[in-house]
């Protein structure tokens, strides 16, 4: 795996994941959007990593997207025809938002450590990991509105379900900061921290605290969370009825009884 503008390391089963545009702020330029993505598919598949620990290089998480991405997309989409342009530019933000859901897409849980800014596509990015943590100068705002545009990435779709309408609107609609104290209140972070360290340490031993765990169950536990958000209950039970059925008898559940029963920690195979 060759990335530009992210660094990966493993250790104990957890991927640690960072934005590596430091002396930009970590804005996401056009080659970020792909590696993300590159990234989540990887550890998606790659058997030895269990949980996901995503943060940033330098003094922030992420400051949004660069600008000068935006000021490039004319020339990316540019053609004759009007109705095949706009085509274009559709397809570009499906696929930014592709890279995005990636995070949801990956079986195995990703915690964000947010420190500094986390704004426009910082913020879209963190809400499509599984929960979040926070330093106490992190900022989180939708600042998509400042420049004029609507929020197309997940913002307005996630972040409801997370602080509840009326926050999130307030946020889409006047672009104002979020302090870490007030996002913690809200419930869009689970925990707030002393420092940028103390946050990534913090992220950490909640993802060697899942890797430690069955990654069948982790992974069906995601699975099962993610499927009943978007239905309703009844559909949620079927659903994890089902998942059960197929999944429930393994050497993973017998291993977790016997090391129970002999007050051990249980060992699970990859």
């Amino acid at each position: 795996m060759s990335l530009e503008t992210l660094t990966v390391e493993v250790n104990d089963k957890a991927a640690l994941i960072r934005f590596n545009r430091g002396d930009k702020a970590n804005s996401l330029n056009m080659q970020m959007w792909q590696d993300l993505r590159s990234a989540m598919d990887w550890v998606d598949g790659e058997p030895g990593v269990r949980a996901v620990v995503l943060a940033g290089h330098g003094k922030h998480f992420c400051a949004g997207i660069d600008l000068a991405m935006l000021v490039g997309l004319q020339a990316q989409i540019e053609d004759a025809c009007e109705a095949r342009k706009r085509e274009k530019l559709r397809k570009l933000i499906l696929d930014l938002q592709d890279c995005v859901s990636s995070l949801e897409r990956c079986r195995k849980p990703v915690i964000a450590a947010i420190h500094g800014a986390c704004l426009g596509g910082g913020l879209d990015i963190a809400l499509a990991a599984d929960f979040r943590f926070a330093s106490q100068d992190a900022v989180f705002g939708v600042r998509e509105v400042d420049i004029g545009m609507v929020a197309d990435v997940g913002s307005l779709q996630r972040l409801p379900r997370v602080v509840g309408e009326g926050v999130a609107r307030e946020l889409a609609l006047t672009g104002r900061d979020m302090t870490a104290g007030e996002a913690l209140d809200v419930g869009l972070v689970n925990r707030v921290q002393e420092d940028g360290e103390a946050v990534l340490a913090a992220a950490l031993q909640s993802a060697w605290l899942i890797a430690a765990k069955s990654p069948l169950a982790v992974r069906g536990s995601k699975e099962v969370m993610n499927y009943s958000r978007d239905h309703s209950v009844a559909d949620g039970l079927q659903f994890v009825a089902g998942w059960n059925a197929a999944m429930l008898i393994s050497e993973d559940i017998q291993k977790a009884a016997m090391a129970a029963m002999m007050k051990q920690q249980a060992s699970f195979r990859d």
